[in-house]
């Protein structure tokens, strides 16, 4: 990536997260990283700074099933997988971080997958 690219990537991050922290009332913020190869997701609770739940493409669960981490395939599975680790640790509710990503394609995917799977947001 360009210099100037990831300026306004990082700008977009902060803008993101200013006003998630505005509007989450105390909720664990489910964080999504996208890669080119890969997609991962945390569930994260920024009181304490703990990493409450998380899944991605390479995960040995999936990564024998999926042909690639890189589709909207491999996100919607990790999107049910991060939602049931929630519901393990006994979260129900969060707020969606997309980062910088534009709310489109795999990120999308991983959203309403772990909508379907019970996490609500």
């Amino acid at each position: 990536m360009a210099t100037r690219q990831k300026k306004l990537f990082a700008r977009r991050v902060r803008r993101n997260r200013f006003k998630l922290k505005s509007r989450s009332d105390d909720r664990p913020r489910l964080s999504v990283f996208r890669s080119d190869r890969n997609i991962y997701a945390q569930v994260i609770d920024d009181n304490t700074g703990q990493t409450l739940a998380s899944a991605s493409s390479l995960d040995k669960e999936l990564k024998g099933s999926l042909k690639t981490g890189a589709n909207v395939e491999a996100a919607q599975a990790v999107g049910k997988l991060v939602a049931e680790r929630a519901k393990k640790a006994e979260v129900g509710t969060v707020v969606f971080d997309r980062g910088g990503y534009i709310y489109h394609g795999r990120v999308k995917a991983l959203a309403e997958a772990a909508r379907e799977a019970g996490l609500e947001f």
